[in-house]
């Protein structure tokens, strides 16, 4: 069976290149298994506006989504995850897979403004392989709304409320 992801990136005439690794348990495990440093480590998330109103998400390695900037750009009070179930259902890919690419629907697209002007590496819906792509290119293509809407990754510690060791 085709993979969905390659074949849309086929269907698009998107350059890319194709990575295959074995499992991963952090991000950081990624990077290493891709070859690249952990902010060209793309995470594509998906986020609901309201019912049946979804949108993916795509962030940096090492950077989380900055829920009040999202929020603030798209115009809206309130957003949420989809389970993973929901999530499923509407993309076609399990968590952890998701990319929007050969995605059953086709949702709007916003990227965090910091993966301008590099080479990325996106999951490609299946555990274990993923693609390297030109960010700009991939972002035109997708019709991406590109802004700040992403904030460092907490630390461990900071999580915890401790301070690091100085």
């Amino acid at each position: 069976m085709a993979n969905p992801a390659l074949t849309a990136l086929d269907h698009a005439g998107l350059p890319y290149r194709v990575i295959r690794h074995g499992p991963v348990a952090s991000l950081a495990e990624a990077a290493a298994a891709r070859g690249v440093e952990v902010p060209d480590v793309v995470k594509t998330i998906v986020v609901r506006r309201g019912e049946g109103d979804l949108l993916f998400v795509l962030t940096p390695g090492g950077r989380v989504i900055s829920w009040p900037k999202l929020r603030a750009l798209l115009g809206v009070s309130r957003l949420s995850m989809p389970d993973a179930e929901a999530a499923k259902a509407a993309t076609g890919y399990a968590r952890g897979t998701i990319t929007p690419f050969g995605s059953t629907t086709a949702w709007p697209v916003v990227a965090d403004e910091r993966l301008r002007g590099r080479e990325i590496t996106l999951g490609a819906g299946e555990h274990g392989l993923a693609v390297a792509v030109e960010a700009d290119t991939v972002l035109a293509a997708l019709g991406a709304t590109v802004a700040d809407v992403t904030d460092e990754e907490p630390t461990r510690a900071a999580v915890a409320g401790t301070r690091p060791p100085a």
